[in-house]
């Protein structure tokens, strides 16, 4: 298969004059879904140079690399830096209105995804970086002012404020130690035009969404969304407390679903349909100059297999929020994971846990993770405890390990015992145990109690949308898509 192109060797550049410019505070719009962008560019090998040839002379480009020197060592595969910015000026004023997108444009990104090709083609993996991450930039001319700026901590994102996507790739690979290959850059106006190019994506919530900043309005169930109710999905971060981890993960959920629309619905097969797909798309993106129809058929021929199971999504860990003379409130990176995250990211290794065999879990409301249980052999079965305790374990429940004896009467339908103030936990257990029943007791606590019984059959595998598994909280397409 081939092997994904490298970008142009960098030309070196020099230190300047130091000088710290303070950080303006930018509007918190912003697209996340770069990534939209290399999911259609994957399938292009099934279609053929003829179909392909001309779409990228539309593409605006930029030279990210330019002045660069001392750069990380090349891994294995390509790695992708995808930004997403505001571009809310080139939308009508009545689809500005209607999805929210009210305010001032700004020169900023609020998307930063490091986007990596497995060397074999077959695995892509997405690593979001919070755009309010702790950074510090390198010595650099401000492309707005073109004065000289010493090096000097930021929040992340202000990196493309200050020296546009050069500046984004440099403070990029400086945090990582993973050398970026291409560079793509995608507005609001590119990321709804390419979504409703492909016919809208299929979105399963398992709770009302409503969000008044963005004007988002989901009912629990399936919702297929067309380009601006994708848009408002993304943006929108008042939907629960996660604030900006939640919305990154529902980010990552919506890239998994339009992998799944562009590798499930014959559009990468289809040469006209693809071609007028990829023109809306590229129509309306900035790359570098390395970035093209030969790289996007070197992908795509190796990729006609791929699926959202190929696909892998993980957010920097995080470990605290700092406060920063300048900036504000930050966010710091946990440097022991990150480390090992980036590691495995120029070893070409997988960051997701291995899920070959196992059964597909029912989607729940809690995260197995986040329940405590105490199980309870109530039958006169030697060990059923145990074998409970560990089943559970398996799935995710937090078990206390240590499951006891009920004593008295053998118990035939197996019970969950909770305190009401845990009845969306006690919901989620009861999914996992086929059958059984549910008992509410005022005043138990936190800890749900489960008493086997002799109807007890197994565990089925449950999960939550928003549930990260591993070290790294790592979660593949699959997982995240509607069933």
């Amino acid at each position: 298969m081939p092997t994904p192109p490298r970008s142009p060797r960098p030309r070196p550049s020099g230190p300047g004059p130091r000088a710290r410019r303070p950080v303006v505070t930018r509007p918190r719009w912003g697209l996340r879904l770069a990534t939209a962008l290399s999911v259609l560019v994957l399938g292009a090998g099934a279609i053929g140079h003829a179909t392909l040839t001309g779409l990228d002379t539309g593409i605006d480009r930029v030279d990210p690399f330019r002045d660069m020197k001392n750069r990380p060592e090349p891994g294995h595969g390509m790695n992708l830096l995808l930004v997403g910015t505001d571009g809310r000026e080139r939308i009508g004023a009545k689809e500005r209105s209607k999805y929210r997108l009210g305010g001032v444009p700004c020169n900023c990104t609020d998307t930063i995804m490091l986007v990596h090709i497995s060397r074999d083609s077959r695995r892509a993996s997405v690593v979001s970086l919070p755009r309010d991450s702790y950074a510090e930039l390198p010595a650099h001319t401000d492309r707005n002012t073109g004065e000289r700026h010493r090096a000097h901590p930021v929040k992340l994102n202000a990196a493309y404020a200050e020296g546009g996507p050069a500046l984004t790739v440099r403070t990029v690979e400086e945090m990582t130690k993973v050398k970026i290959d291409h560079y793509l850059e995608v507005d609001f106006t590119s990321f709804m035009k390419t979504v409703d190019a492909v016919g809208g994506v299929k979105i399963c919530t398992t709770e009302r969404m409503t969000d008044r900043y963005t004007g988002l309005d989901l009912a629990a169930g399936t919702h297929e969304l067309n380009g601006g109710q994708a848009l408002q999905y993304v943006r929108s971060r008042h939907v629960d407390v996660a604030s900006d981890l939640g919305r990154m993960q529902r980010q990552q959920r919506f890239v998994a679903a339009l992998i799944k629309r562009a590798t499930s619905s014959g559009i990468l097969l289809n040469p006209v349909r693809f071609r007028a797909v990829a023109a809306t798309m590229l129509g309306s993106v900035r790359a570098d100059e390395g970035f093209g129809a030969p790289q996007m058929l070197a992908l795509g021929r190796a990729m006609r297999g791929f699926s959202a199971a190929a696909s892998e999504f993980v957010s920097v860990p995080v470990r605290a929020t700092v406060e920063a003379a300048g900036i504000g409130s930050a966010v710091k990176w946990d440097a022991g994971k990150a480390q090992r995250i980036f590691r495995m990211i120029r070893e070409d290794r997988p960051l997701a846990p291995d899920r070959a065999g196992r059964t597909p879990a029912t989607l729940v409301d809690v995260s197995p993770q986040q329940i405590r249980v105490q199980v309870y052999n109530g039958t006169r079965e030697d060990g059923l405890g145990r074998t409970v305790d560990a089943a559970l374990r398996k799935t995710g429940f937090g078990t206390t390990r240590a499951p006891l004896n009920s004593g008295g009467a053998e118990v035939k339908r197996t019970i969950v015992s909770y305190d009401p103030r845990w009845d969306r936990s006690a919901r989620s257990l009861a999914t996992a145990l086929p059958g059984c029943a549910l008992r509410a007791v005022k005043g138990q606590g936190r800890t749900l109690r489960v008493t086997a019984g002799t109807d007890y059959r197994g565990v089925v595998p449950v999960r939550a949308q928003d549930a990260y598994q591993g070290e790294f909280g790592a979660v593949t397409g699959d997982q995240v898509t509607c069933r």
